[in-house]
């Protein structure tokens, strides 16, 4: 194809921590984020995830770029950390907010979460498929963010987990409801309960990633992916989420039983929280 204005990448800058890059030759929306000053989801990067699918959804499905009209097809969630998709929640934040009893602030930060998830499970309520493209380590809100695309492709040093229950607190931002819509129960209680990290090949075999890439083949995979299966999936991605409907009222409702979870934490867990909020910036 030639490389006229039209089919060069656009970039558009929501804040020093999110921007997304739209390639009009796929129709594909790559949305990278950078947390600071810790990979994993603050405020101000939700506040700005918020906006996107605000953004993406005012849209509906055009850009247009160099004088011409183009269809977004997909919207791709990755990461600019080096050899992080995403650490999860504020730990620093949930062990402030639990210290101070307050209740409103936490169920504040869950509701800001499952918002953006929700939003990209049904994808931004156009016809588009939603892919996560997760490089590197992929825990807690971040393993929940990458569950909430259609098609999860995993490259293979990747590692996933959901560390909540080493203090006591479980994933309460969707892990179970995406996990059991694309597998079971018995799985679902496995991963969220465990403590265990997994590779990518152990979740493919599961039915959680769809496809495995070598290291640094990821964003080609996802490309190969758009050209030569997402036309053929998208029907059947609307009937899976018609057949195992997921309303936000849901999420809502596992929040405020994590909320209620993490008032009951106690000093020693809070205290393991702070260990991992130091390793999380030793790792940016």
């Amino acid at each position: 194809m030639a490389n006229t204005a039209e089919n060069n990448p656009l970039t558009f800058q929501f804040t020093e921590q999110l921007h997304a890059v739209f390639d009009p030759t796929l129709g594909a929306m790559w949305l990278h984020w950078n947390p600071r000053p810790r990979p994993c989801f603050n405020l101000p990067l939700l506040a700005a995830l918020d906006d996107y699918c605000e953004w993406l959804n005012g849209t509906q499905g055009f850009i247009e770029h160099a004088g011409v009209a183009h269809t977004v097809q997909a919207s791709i969630l990755c990461s600019d950390a080096p050899g992080i998709f995403n650490l999860g929640g504020d730990l620093d934040l949930f062990s402030t907010l639990i210290e101070q009893r307050n209740r409103a602030g936490l169920r504040e930060y869950g509701a800001a979460c499952v918002e953006v998830v929700y939003r990209n499970y049904v994808c931004y309520d156009l016809p588009l498929v939603t892919i996560s493209l997760v490089q590197g380590e992929c825990l807690g809100g971040g393993f929940e963010a990458a569950l909430s695309s259609q098609v999860l492709i995993a490259e293979r040093s990747a590692r996933f987990g959901f560390p909540e229950i080493m203090f006591n607190l479980f994933p309460g931002m969707g892990a179970v409801s995406f996990i059991q819509r694309r597998t079971n129960e018995r799985i679902a209680d496995e991963l969220t309960s465990s403590g265990r990290i997994y590779s990518p090949e152990e979740l493919h075999d599961k039915g959680i990633v769809d496809l495995v890439a070598d290291d640094g083949e990821g964003p080609a995979a996802v490309r190969d992916y758009l050209l030569r299966k997402a036309p053929k999936m998208q029907s059947i991605f609307q009937v899976r989420r018609r057949v195992a409907r997921l309303t936000r009222a849901e999420l809502d409702d596992i929040v405020d039983i994590w909320v209620d979870a993490a008032l009951r934490i106690n000093p020693r867990d809070l205290k393991l929280m702070g260990h991992l909020v130091a390793r999380q910036n030793r790792l940016h």
